[in-house]
């Protein structure tokens, strides 16, 4: 492990810079010594040192901040400065009432030819298609899971090569499928002109595959059978009961259904990071049916109520029926 001295010497940047990073951008997620200094791992000052190279080659830090170590390779390989050099303005379709306005309140954009302006995600079809754009930038201020069936429709239905995804509020698992997908997925930037190195970015990170989460099917997790109501519910009445089983299962369930959500809405620092989070996700799922099956043979035995013995649940599902 590297202290902020040595890990800005070896990436190449002045301690200033790197700690003004971590205080914008929380770049490396360090770990704290014990007493109160950053550490940084080899990979990290790696990171650190591509952030540079490309910072050096004109790209703005708050783009590349979010972005994980393959793509930061892929962006240098592909030559990111000779490529801006040559290749002229990127074709761009734009999605999202509010980048619409803002573009046509610029008038131009440097950097960039935008060959369709779209209000609505659903327009892109009869707009982008056959426009001969590269990239398609989608903005969407609340950002969630609902966005992603019509983003993917407006990326086949456009046919371009990369997608930019730009958001003021989002769940991180939102911004994972998307990554997942091939999006670059960033917060609005306040500059407009950052726009162009956006674009550039996405179409040099299709070079890389897109991260693969470890995710089993949905069927290999089943929904919870017993909310936080219910276990509450089961430990009163067993507080008759000399037993004390049913209150620490109890405790235990609502702990690791807990866990199973965090997991689901952690933030990434990279590719790594996504598999890691979908594994610990299906593993406390995993591990909440077992403790769950459990439960429900517990409470058969000492005669406590079962969520779906309860009145209101045996209604509900005799209707759902």
């Amino acid at each position: 492990m590297y202290r902020s001295g040595a890990a800005a010497r070896l990436a190449g940047l002045p301690v200033e810079t790197l700690r003004m990073w971590e205080r914008r951008y929380s770049l490396s997620d360090a770990e704290r010594s014990e007493r109160g200094q950053r550490l940084y791992s080899a990979e990290q000052v790696a990171r650190l040192g591509l952030l540079k190279q490309l910072v050096d080659q004109g790209y703005a830090i708050g783009i590349l901040a979010s972005l994980a170590p393959e793509q930061l390779q892929a962006m240098l390989a592909a030559g990111a400065a000779g490529a801006r050099a040559t290749a002229g303005p990127v074709p761009v379709v734009l999605a999202g009432a509010a980048l619409s306005r803002r573009v046509a309140a610029e008038r131009s954009l440097p950097g960039l030819d935008v060959r369709a302006s779209c209000a609505r995600l659903e327009q892109v079809a009869e707009q982008g298609a056959g426009s001969g754009a590269q990239v398609l930038v989608v903005e969407l201020s609340e950002l969630d899971d609902t966005a992603l069936a019509p983003i993917a429709a407006a990326r086949a239905a456009s046919g371009v090569a990369a997608t930019v995804v730009l958001y003021r509020f989002c769940p991180s698992a939102t911004i994972r499928a998307l990554r997942a997908q091939g999006c670059l997925v960033t917060r609005v930037p306040a500059d407009l002109g950052e726009l162009a190195l956006l674009c550039r970015a996405a179409l040099a990170g299709q070079g890389v595959a897109s991260p693969q989460g470890r995710t089993a099917p949905a069927t290999a997790v089943a929904p919870p059978r017993f909310d936080d109501d219910a276990l509450a519910a089961m430990t009163a009445a067993s507080n008759r009961l000399s037993c004390e089983c049913p209150r620490h299962l109890s405790d235990l369930l609502m702990m690791l259904f807990s866990f199973e959500r965090y997991s689901a809405q952690c933030a990434n620092r990279n590719p790594e990071d996504a598999r890691l989070h979908a594994q610990l996700e299906l593993a406390a799922g995993q591990a909440r049916m077992v403790l769950e099956e459990a439960m429900e043979a517990l409470a058969i035995a000492e005669g406590l109520p079962l969520p779906w013995q309860r009145p209101d649940r045996v209604a509900s599902r005799a209707a759902a029926s």
